[in-house]
């Protein structure tokens, strides 16, 4: 009985050794990331050392006070919120009929939905760009607000699946007590679905606040400029004849960078996988 015990114990002793390992693995960018921002140019450049020698804090005095940070923030913010509360609004109204009501041709409907997702995104980029310069919407956040407002494939799959799992008999009881299908959507449904809001939300807010392609493309003044575009092009300067990227400053800004996302996860994780593993109970 010890021995078969010893041998149990050292499984999970093995088993947390592998799990240490492997978050090592995966936090190691964060590390460095974190690391290179408290180095000197001189440092970053030429040392591979993980602690700083000498721990400096001009990189993010630097990006506070000689450059346009908080703006890059503020049109981010704009653009992670924007997107996000017009996803959410526009895919739950979409999904509601798809999911609680009965009318011709609502499969076919739902296959289309769901075969758009099989375009790639930058596939759309370019048509997009000309309809959207002949509007006068380029060089603004408008482009890739705007269009969260006609709802997300995935995001409509999303909900339609969670409604699908809560009982008709709720919609039911509601209209014999005199709610319209309005009032059905909004005061049974959606407090019901709040963790698939909440799941939905997260997931939009990251990635609009990670969003690179799309900025890139409709955006070309540094009054629009979101935080991804500042990484990779706000942080170069010219010295005499050499061009100098400031990474040691692109380190603090990347570190500040991964901050929000991951509170986001922290906080919402109850949210998040309750919402994605209820999404798929009835199909």
């Amino acid at each position: 009985m010890n021995i078969a015990k010893m041998k149990k114990h050292m499984v999970e002793i093995l088993i947390y050794i592998i799990k240490i390992l492997v978050a090592i693995i995966m936090f190691s960018p964060i590390i460095w990331v974190f690391s290179g921002s408290f180095k000197t140019l001189t440092e970053f450049t030429t040392s591979s050392n993980i602690i700083p020698k000498n721990l400096t804090l001009e990189n993010f005095e630097y990006i506070f006070t000689k450059s346009n940070y908080f703006i890059y923030v503020r049109n981010t913010v704009i653009l992670m919120l924007g997107t996000t509360i017009g996803t959410l609004i526009s895919s739950s109204l979409v999904a509601y009929p798809l999911a609680r009501m009965e009318f011709t041709g609502k499969n076919i409907i739902f296959a289309i939905i769901i075969g758009t997702m099989m375009i790639p995104n930058i596939a759309l980029i370019i048509p997009q760009y000309i309809m959207f310069g002949k509007i006068g919407w380029l060089d603004s956040l408008l482009p890739m607000i705007i269009p969260a407002y006609f709802a997300y494939p995935y995001n409509v799959f999303l909900f339609r699946q969670y409604f699908r799992s809560i009982p008709k008999e709720l919609d039911e009881a509601a209209t014999i007590d005199g709610c319209t299908k309005v009032g059905v959507f909004f005061k049974i449904l959606v407090p019901i679905t709040k963790s698939t809001f909440a799941t939905i939300g997260i997931l939009s807010c990251v990635f609009w606040w990670n969003e690179l392609t799309q900025p890139v493309f409709f955006i070309n003044s540094d009054k629009w400029r979101t935080l991804t575009m500042a990484l990779m092009t706000s942080f170069m300067y010219t010295s005499g004849n050499a061009f100098v990227i400031n990474w040691p400053s692109i380190m603090a800004a990347s570190a500040l960078m991964i901050i929000p996302p991951m509170l986001l996860y922290l906080f919402g994780s109850k949210y998040l996988v309750e919402g994605i593993k209820t999404s798929g109970l009835k199909g």
